[in-house]
């Protein structure tokens, strides 16, 4: 049985070419979805191959550049609905048959995926293992001893083995993360309410998102790009807003790390070893990184599981529990058991301290662009879990159950292998909306950290087109004189939030001219047909927001127009209207502002 490259980008090339058509994929993938998947119970249940062969028949009326993700096979964790397949929650007592698929799978289907299946499931999403399903423990696509991590176990484990392009999980308190970094994948935590959770059994439906596994942060972010949007249907459900400045294609993002203090890792000497060498790789690639406490956050983990959210488990499946709690997998039924210990009383003061401990958390936000931590500090056998369900559960939560609960987005992503082989994942995770700047800095690392993905196939190849989750909400400026970095009139972009991208030139098309009267230091930069050359410019990016109140400052004869930098691109910048340079000085030879004021020093 040979293995399939099922890349978006190989599967975009090959329709393309006409060398494959979904049909040809479905047939080539059919023998092994029950080979494979059977052996690590990844299935629940599976659509029947006539089923499969209808989904790839209907795109033949597509050509395959109209729709972003054609032909592309995916699986969907049990508690997200899918018709013609029944929603267990991995609870066989509990299955329904649902009218409609979930909103978000739907999405995915008119962007032209093809389901395939439902996967195996810690029961109604409660665990970080993979093991508390009556359709037995999920096996880890690189050890079957060890746990696939959960509660999104099967989804993560058939994009690992490479039986699907990408997969949907649900995240409540790291289901879909942890399973990503077992297995040596990307797990995608989007910013809350940006995929809708209409048609999907809730765990904490104020806190539940629906989470997307893939092979590379690329692709995972082209998923999450295709399911997003507003669903009238989902009180949950909001717009994509604005992600500001890209740190995960600037030169130097800062990178919040937790004190020593803070890291836990419970005797694993190779993750936290593998977990060190991540962050010299972030260094590499141009990191900055900067200490910061993350007590605060572990203090809002706390809350999850030692607070009233427990009783938003038993809120979800309150009628069900009460009239068949002998149905629940037994570790399930004694968590949710507890909420009963809660009163209304306690959830108003747990919400309380949340809201103190959010101030806080955000205020070390503020100082980063993100931060860097383990997904899990360690990893387990099977038998070693199913010894201590509780505690070894709650140890796999201490770097993830705190995310939701504050509102932040985050990524899993593959970062090395232990001595014994098995992958590690970290996280990087920052305020809501910074969902692609996140995948972006995620796609860097993973390609300096592994050569592989899932258990050892290639990386597969970056995408040459992406579908946009979101405008950045950020102006382009070129500035070339008291603007930039360290000179007078800084501070002017600074304190509006501006960051400088680059420090560049312009096209070799350019004068520059010392002004004359006005402020001192005041430089103009023209546009020539003959005799230019190249100036000093640098690019800051400032939100869209403050460019008005920027250039209301402006004193003529400069303005903003359209600036060709040396790379051939164009941004907005200050340009000077011709007139102005009669009594100016031509100081061009010097190929910009701070040579000059340099010189007359």
């Amino acid at each position: 049985m040979t293995d399939l490259d099922l890349s978006i980008a190989t599967l975009r090339h090959r329709y393309a070419t006409g060398e494959l058509t979904p049909t040809d994929l479905i047939e080539d993938l059919w023998p092994r979805l029950a080979a494979l998947g059977d052996a690590h119970r990844i299935w629940i249940s599976r659509l029947e191959r006539a089923e499969l062969l209808r989904y790839a028949q209907a795109l033949g009326a597509q050509k395959p550049d109209a729709l972003p993700l054609y032909g592309v096979p995916f699986v969907i964790k049990d508690n997200i609905d899918l018709i013609r397949l029944p929603t267990t929650a991995g609870c066989p007592d509990f299955a329904y048959e649902p009218k409609r698929s979930a909103t978000v799978v739907q999405r995915l289907i008119d962007a032209g995926a093809i389901p395939l299946g439902k996967t195996n499931l810690d029961q109604f999403a409660t665990g970080l293992v993979g093991t508390r399903s009556p359709y037995g423990a999920c096996r880890n696509s690189f050890d079957p001893d060890y746990i696939s991590g959960g509660s999104s176990s099967g989804s993560a484990v058939a994009v690992a083995l490479g039986l699907a392009t990408f997969s949907l999980g649900t995240d409540t308190a790291g289901s879909g993360r942890v399973p990503a970094a077992f297995n040596n994948i990307v797990g995608h935590k989007p910013t809350c309410g940006l995929l809708s959770t209409t048609g999907v059994v809730p765990a904490c439906r104020s806190l539940d998102v629906v989470s997307v596994f893939a092979s590379t942060a690329d692709e995972a972010a082209e998923v999450v790009a295709c399911a997003a949007g507003y669903d009238p249907s989902d009180p949950f459900s909001r717009d994509a807003a604005p992600f500001g400045s890209d740190f995960g294609t600037a030169p130097a993002p800062r990178v919040g790390i937790p004190k020593r203090a803070n890291l836990e890792f419970f005797g694993n000497r190779e993750y936290e070893r593998v977990y060190f060498g991540s962050l010299a790789t972030l260094e590499k690639l141009g990191g900055e990184l900067v200490e910061i406490d993350l007590q605060p956050f572990l203090d809002a983990a706390r809350l999850l599981y030692e607070g009233p959210w427990v009783a938003e488990r038993y809120a979800a499946i309150r009628a069900f529990f009460d009239a068949h709690a002998d149905a629940l997998h037994p570790v399930t039924r004694a968590i949710i058991g507890k909420s009963k210990e809660w009163l209304a009383a306690d959830a108003y003061e747990a919400g309380y301290r949340l809201r103190s401990l959010k101030r806080v958390c955000d205020d070390q936000l503020r100082r980063v662009d993100c931060v860097a931590t383990p997904t899990a500090g360690s990893i387990y056998r099977i038998a070693e879990l199913e010894a201590e369900p509780i505690r070894l559960n709650s140890n796999l939560g201490y770097y993830t159950n705190f995310m939701n609960l504050l509102d932040y987005a985050a990524v899993s992503v593959p970062a090395g292998f232990t001595n014994a082989g098995l992958p590690f994942g970290l996280t990087l995770f920052a305020r809501a909306h910074a969902d692609v700047p996140l995948l972006n800095l995620a796609a860097k690392l993973q390609r300096a950290r592994v050569n592989t993905v899932g258990a050892r196939r290639a990386v597969p190849p970056p995408l040459a087109a992406r579908k946009s989750l979101a405008p950045s909400g950020q102006m382009r400026l070129a500035v070339c004189g008291a603007h930039m970095s360290g000179l007078p009139l800084n501070h002017e972009l600074t304190s509006r939030g501006a960051r400088r991208i680059s420090a560049t030139s312009t096209a070799p098309q350019y004068g520059l001219y010392a002004l004359a009267g006005g402020p001192p230091q005041r430089p103009g930069l023209v546009r020539r047909t003959v005799g230019g050359a190249p100036i000093e410019v640098e690019v800051w990016e400032l939100p869209e927001g403050a460019f008005g109140s920027f250039i209301a400052g402006i004193p003529a004869p400069l303005s903003i127009g359209r600036v060709a930098l040396a790379d051939g691109t164009t941004v907005a910048g200050f340009l000077c209207e011709a007139y102005a340079t009669a009594d100016g000085q031509d100081i061009t030879s010097f190929g910009g502002w701070r040579h000059y004021v340099a010189h007359t020093r």
